[in-house]
């Protein structure tokens, strides 16, 4: 299947409702409050999105599973940044 916007990208989909999550999680714990980790695990997530668009708008096959990296560590970035909230006690494994 050929894509022709990155918004037709089911990845960045994905990105797009982790954002979403993330922000939800932000406005209904704790974390609210820290303003280092909430500035950080927003970015993060906002940089998962950032990057498949990014990667998919420059044209280039190679680009795009650059950029794709970039994205996963990202996404390993927002991962820590849980688990850091779940050591504070900002939020709760579940």
């Amino acid at each position: 299947m050929n894509y022709k916007k990155f918004e037709e990208l089911p990845c960045w989909q994905a990105a797009r409702n982790l954002c979403g999550a993330v922000f939800e999680l932000i406005n209904r714990s704790k974390i609210k409050s820290d303003f280092t980790l909430r500035d950080q695990i927003w970015r993060a997530a906002g940089t998962v999105m950032d990057n498949i668009a990014e990667g998919f708008d420059d044209g280039s096959t190679r680009e795009f599973i650059r950029f794709l990296g970039y994205s996963q560590r990202s996404c390993g970035e927002v991962q820590s940044q849980l688990y850091r909230a779940i050591d504070c006690k900002y939020i709760d494994d579940s």
